[in-house]
């Protein structure tokens, strides 16, 4: 039951675009990256790395490991947690590179040591913010190279999707996006598979009594559910079933219920072909005016304005990487 409702929130997940680099780096290094809104990839060979999150320990990275950044944090990239780091433009100045964002970057530094060949990418997800599978997601994601749940597909994945975008090939954007599709599921998957804790609905799906709720739930959201029909499904007393929920998922069955519906919704406005009240019907709600009104407390604006700021992927993706660019800025 959990592995069909974790398929079915990975199912809905498309690149938008992606961009990747390899950095040659000897000696003692260390660079800081900034926030970006998209999900970041880590892995190298060689010589280890650290990764350092602030308000988290220092990650030592070994050959072969792999490092998702979910939430694109702001972090540093460190041949040791004691080298002094520098802002990543600095990094790039000192070679001679002006970053852009829709160019895959290459980049040697320093001479002597160990050399480590580290990779990186950076995709976009429009819809990662209101992803119900996101929102339960820890900042950083590491799985190691000898994780039982990993498999050699892992690593030759994570390469074709690097060899894909470095090497800009006709229609190399579209064949890198769905490379990371396949690479991040799979990442998730061999995360998920041996995290000791899980949070949100994922700690929820993971109860026996409150997971068969919240799979009819999202197996059905145009259903009227009720607390008491979701109660009956997890063979729990209303009380009970409300206060197991709140203390697993973080919110109340109606509240994540309303939550799963919105990101639905969202997802359907993207076609301009389907009526609003043929959306709002098939998440649930009889009328377009309880509707809009539900979708408005969620997005902060009405169906049709949302469905107008959607823009094209490459171009939404191009300004987000503008926004972290200026000043000749890079993020990957």
């Amino acid at each position: 039951m959990a592995t069909d409702l974790l398929s079915a929130a990975l199912a809905d997940l498309r690149a938008d675009a992606v961009v990747t680099g390899h950095f040659s780096l000897a000696g003692a290094w260390a660079f800081r990256k900034p926030a970006i809104e998209g999900v970041m990839f880590r892995t190298g060979r060689g010589a280890p790395f650290y990764v350092i999150v602030q308000g988290m320990e220092p990650l030592c990275v070994e050959p072969g490991d792999f490092v998702l950044l979910p939430h694109g944090h702001e972090h540093i990239l460190a041949s040791a947690p004691d080298v002094p780091a520098v802002p990543f433009d600095d990094l790039a100045a000192r070679a001679g590179i002006r970053p852009s964002f829709d160019t895959p970057l290459r980049l040697e530094s320093g001479r002597g040591g160990a050399v480590c060949d580290l990779y990186t990418g950076i995709v976009f997800y429009r819809e990662a913010v209101r992803n119900p599978l996101f929102s339960v997601l820890p900042p950083l994601i590491h799985v190691r190279a000898n994780d039982p749940a990993v498999g050699p597909w892992l690593a030759d994945t994570l390469m074709a999707f690097i060899r894909e975008s470095m090497a800009c090939q006709p229609g190399w954007a579209v064949a890198a996006a769905r490379l990371a599709d396949v690479l991040f599921v799979q990442l998730l998957r061999a995360h998920l598979a041996s995290a000791v804790s899980h949070t949100g609905w994922l700690r929820g799906l993971m109860d026996p009594q409150i997971g068969r709720a919240i799979a009819q739930l999202h197996r059905h959201p145009e259903q009227d559910w009720t607390v008491e029909s979701l109660a009956a499904i997890a063979g729990m007393s209303r009380s009970r079933f409300s206060a197991r929920f709140v203390e697993l998922v973080e919110e109340t069955p109606i509240g994540h219920l309303t939550s799963y519906r919105m990101y639905i919704a969202s997802g359907a406005l993207r076609d301009s072909r389907r009526r609003l009240i043929e959306i709002a019907m098939s998440v649930g709600y009889a009328s377009e005016k309880a509707f809009i009104r539900a979708f408005r407390r969620w997005a902060g604006m009405a169906p049709k304005q949302y469905a107008r700021s959607v823009r094209d992927p490459y171009d939404m993706a191009l300004a987000a990487g503008a926004r972290e660019s200026e000043g000749a800025s890079h993020t990957l």
